[in-house]
């Protein structure tokens, strides 16, 4: 089994697909075996409770069969009974439910442990993979997707654990229960084995009708849950553009497809469990029918009809536990390949040995790319090969996600880039929408790697530093800042041994003391999930004050100050320059006052490298530079003589920051 898996892992590429039905039941005990492996000690403890009901429960018939013929039979015939009689009765029967509960709390108990360990493991190693993975295999998969693999996939991959011991001690149960009807008698017993042969064909045509829908139903539960995180991440647009309605509808769309494949799913268990209900109690009918023919015959007496009956209800309960792992193989297969589509997905970053030698450049990181390129995969797919609607790739045929080979098609976003930028110099990259400043700025920080080209950090290729040197030499501002629900503290320290000290120092540079001072705790001030209690440059300046606290060498803004007032930006550049930092800042700017305030600039348009200089040459000689720069200059212009014709009544981000102190 564990052969078939990897062959089928190799072949798929890591990608996750549809069981094939012949296999469902293979594969899915490949699945509870490596549960069984991973934790053998629960697993043991729960089979010890598990034997230990199953012979009980055996036991109890003959138990039965004796207070039957002892006791009940002789005293009905005399027509009174004994204090002892009824004392050995009682006896016999708890002990026999005392045993019986003792190994029923073991293999629940343990049985849980098993399972819910499992389950943990596994959000812990899926969690992990996410981290370990590159930025560019998450542009491919949303994070509604994501939170589905860590989340429902890992619940659906273990269900079956909880009744598995019952079902292994049931299957004990009934290997004895059947040595004890042939012994009891051969007749009986070979009437009842028929029933064997329909489960049998009942358990394929289950198999055969349930497993594509499992799948569909297990995609589908990853698009709503992509569905409902886009709408609560977006809550802010969706209420301001009163998207409310359509996004409910939205959901509902979603939600609806996810009931109407549960309800396929649920029909057809409906059907499967019921029968599987009847057929044992059929065969108690049949097998009552024969005893009592067998009795007048003199071939068997009613103690031992008695305790034959008993033993046949009691194959009832192994085969509905049976049902029970049989109906949930499916869905654990489905949600056990979504996990190993994450777990065995390549694209990891691969790093060196190589350390970039301390105060060799004391002005900072000198940064260079040659004939970089790079472009996004198109499309989408989930870590199951499944489209948007949540339908497998090749309807139900599995296939792998052409995101993880890098053989799906692509936009290219940078063309043959070079750069060069001496250490401690500031450079402002400008450019019109789409020119692909924000790649490049993931470039410089090794989020994602080019297609092509090098970039090279002091004349070493960032491929070839050793993993957490770039995050120790340079710190990236994004556009879109990320405030964690946490103290001011936490979230400029973020795990960095800093100082009280030095993160005032660094909130003074980012022009956030005073605002952080007017906080209630100060440092300790909780600012709410994602900065709701922050405005959008408060929010901007806690960011970079997170990555000045490291004193990186490489500073990148991700036009970081888009949403600080123009004079405040100006202040904050302006102490970066003058403050001992010893870092490289690259900008990726659009105001002129913030361009003006660099070394150089790099003009880029359609992905490649128009033109480099000062401000003032490119002005001079570059179309496109000028008709952008002057066109964000007279936005700038018109906001403030709105503002000061009392036209804009929107607070800028000094007064907020006026009116919090």
């Amino acid at each position: 089994m564990a052969g078939e898996w990897r062959e089928q892992m190799a072949d798929g590429a890591g990608a996750a697909r549809t069981p094939t039905r012949g296999r469902v039941f293979t594969r899915g005990l490949y699945v509870l075996w490596t549960a069984i492996r991973t934790e053998p000690g629960p697993f043991g403890l729960a089979m010890f409770g598990a034997v230990l009901h199953a012979t009980v429960t055996v036991g109890s018939a003959s138990v039965l069969g004796y207070i039957t013929s002892e006791i009940i039979l002789p005293s009905l015939r005399a027509g009174d009974t004994t204090a002892a009689a009824l004392w050995t009765a009682a006896g016999l029967l708890l002990g026999v439910g005392v045993l019986k509960a003792t190994g029923l709390a073991f293999r629940r108990l343990f049985a849980g442990l098993m399972q819910y360990r499992m389950q943990a493991h596994y959000r812990r190693r899926v969690s992990h993979t996410f981290l370990r993975l590159p930025l560019a295999w998450h542009h491919r998969h949303p994070t509604g997707q994501l939170l589905s693999n860590a989340g429902s996939d890992v619940e659906a991959a273990w269900q079956p654990l909880a009744p598995l011991p019952m079902a292994i001690g049931t299957a004990y149960m009934l290997v004895i229960a059947a040595a004890s009807m042939l012994i009891t008698d051969l007749v009986l017993a070979l009437v009842g084995f028929l029933v064997f042969p329909a489960i049998a064909l009942l358990n394929y045509v289950y198999q055969h009708r349930l497993s594509p829908l499992a799948t569909r139903a297990q995609a589908l539960r990853a698009r709503v849950s992509e569905v409902a995180h886009e709408s609560f991440d977006g809550a802010l647009v969706v209420k301001t553009l009163g998207r409310e309605d359509a996004e409910t509808e939205r959901f509902t769309a979603a939600a609806s497809r996810l009931r109407d494949a549960q309800i396929k799913v649920g029909r057809v268990r409906g059907m499967f469990d019921p029968v599987m209900e009847a057929l044992p109690n059929l065969g108690v009918l049949v097998v009552l029918l024969v005893g009592v023919l067998r009795i007048e015959g003199g071939a068997m007496t009613p103690g031992e009809l008695v305790q034959f009956a008993f033993l046949f209800t009691l194959l009832a309960f192994p085969i509905r536990s049976f049902g029970w792992i049989l109906g949930d193989l499916p869905r654990a297969v489905v949600g056990w390949d979504r996990m190993q589509a994450v777990l065995t997905a390549r694209g990891s970053t691969a790093y060196g040995t190589a350390r970039l030698p301390a105060g060799q450049a004391p002005g900072g990181v000198a940064v260079t790319a040659e004939g970089v390129t790079f472009g996004y995969e198109d499309g989408y797919r989930d870590a199951s090969g499944a489209d948007r609607d949540g339908i497998s790739a090749g309807d139900l045929g599995g296939g792998p996600d052409p995101g993880e080979g890098g053989t799906g098609p692509r936009t290219t976003v940078l063309h043959g880039v070079d750069l060069a930028i001496p250490p401690g110099r500031t450079v402002a990259i400008v450019g019109p929408t789409g020119a692909g400043k924000s790649t490049l700025a993931s470039l410089l920080l090794r989020l994602v790697d080019p297609d092509s080209g090098t970039l090279r950090y002091d004349g070493t290729d960032l491929r070839e530093l050793a993993k957490g040197e770039i995050s120790r030499t340079a710190a990236l501002v994004p556009q879109t800042t990320f405030v964690f629900d946490d103290t001011v503290r936490e979230n400029i320290a973020l795990g960095a041994p800093a100082t009280d000290g030095e993160i005032w120092t660094a909130l003074r540079l980012a022009h956030a003391d005073a605002f952080v001072r007017a906080l209630p705790d100060g440092l300790d001030s909780r600012l709410g999930e994602r900065g709701t209690s922050l405005s959008g440059g408060q929010r901007q300046r806690i960011a970079l004050a997170r990555a000045l606290v490291r004193r990186p060498r490489l500073l990148v803004l991700d036009d970081a100050t888009s949403a600080v007032d123009p004079q405040v930006e100006e202040h904050i550049l302006t102490g970066l320059r003058r403050a001992d930092l010893a870092a490289t800042v690259v900008v990726i700017a659009y105001r002129r006052s913030t361009i003006a305030l660099a070394d150089e600039v790099v003009y880029l348009e359609g992905g490649r490298v128009v033109a480099t200089g000062t401000h003032d040459e490119l002005t001079e000689r570059v179309e496109g530079y000028r008709r952008l720069v002057t066109a964000y200059q007279r936005d700038e212009e018109q906001r403030a003589a709105e503002a000061a014709a009392g036209l804009r009544t929107e607070p800028t981000d000094v007064e907020e920051s006026e009116a919090v102190a």
